[in-house]
């Protein structure tokens, strides 16, 4: 490349800023020369075929409407998830309240479970030894066990952290938590009960695989165990 085709290219780049400058500052320029505006010609972006400039515009305005309505429709569709989610919620907050006794807890939790949430297999283990009627219920939704047995050594990070987790869980934790099912458990979440796990905790678990992932929001598994914890510490 000689020196003038250099000076050429600098130059070329120079009155290009200089006009892209001037439009900026302008935005009414085509506005005052409209016969320049309908001369104008750029590539069509999937063909060798030419648009005007105001095609192209119109063309880049439909593109934007639609990522704008795609975005609303995302946010929409959140916003009825979580209202969905709240009213189930509710829902499972007023059959606890209504609950008498241990037994009437744990159908209300059943229920929810299954019919709201979708449950295939959940169960809860209980740390309270000091309610009778825990001990003389039979369902295989509820183990009562010591804090300090060898069976939990393997939660003990999760009572640690105090936080419900969601995804995959150990072979020994699905296990013990679902038995004779643990081979259709997918995908868990384990919920803590009491502000320090002090009452157990709460695992829920799903035939998919992707129902539980480890990076999604806990909030609503939070507003779970908050009531369920309640009513488990009002025994």
């Amino acid at each position: 490349m000689t020196k003038s085709t250099i000076n050429e290219v600098k130059n070329a780049a120079v009155s290009d800023d200089l006009l892209v400058a001037h439009l900026a500052k302008h935005p009414d320029f085509f506005e005052r020369y409209p016969g320049l505006l309908m001369k104008m010609q750029i590539p069509h972006e999937r063909s060798a075929q030419t648009v005007s400039l105001v095609e192209r515009q119109v063309q880049t305005l439909r593109e934007k409407n639609q990522q704008l309505e795609d975005k609303i429709r995302e946010f929409v569709n959140i916003a009825e998830s979580n209202d969905a989610l709240s009213d189930k919620i509710h829902r499972l907050a007023c059959r606890l309240v209504a609950a008498h006794g241990a037994a009437q807890v744990l159908d209300a939790l059943e229920v929810s479970l299954r019919e709201d949430f979708g449950a295939s297999h959940w169960t809860m283990i209980c740390l309270r030894n000091d309610v009778p009627e825990l001990s003389r219920l039979s369902t295989r939704h509820l183990r009562l066990i010591d804090r300090h047995a060898s069976e939990l050594k393997s939660f003990e990070t999760f009572f640690e952290s105090n936080k419900p987790r969601c995804g995959q869980i150990r072979d020994t934790q699905r296990q013990y938590l679902f038995g004779n099912d643990a081979q259709e458990v997918g995908s868990a979440a384990l919920v803590p009960l009491g502000k320090t796990a002090e009452y157990g905790l709460l695992a829920i678990g799903s035939h998919e695989t992707s129902r539980f992932q480890s990076s999604m929001s806990t909030d609503f598994l939070n507003r779970i165990g908050e009531l369920v914890s309640a009513a488990v510490g009002a025994l």
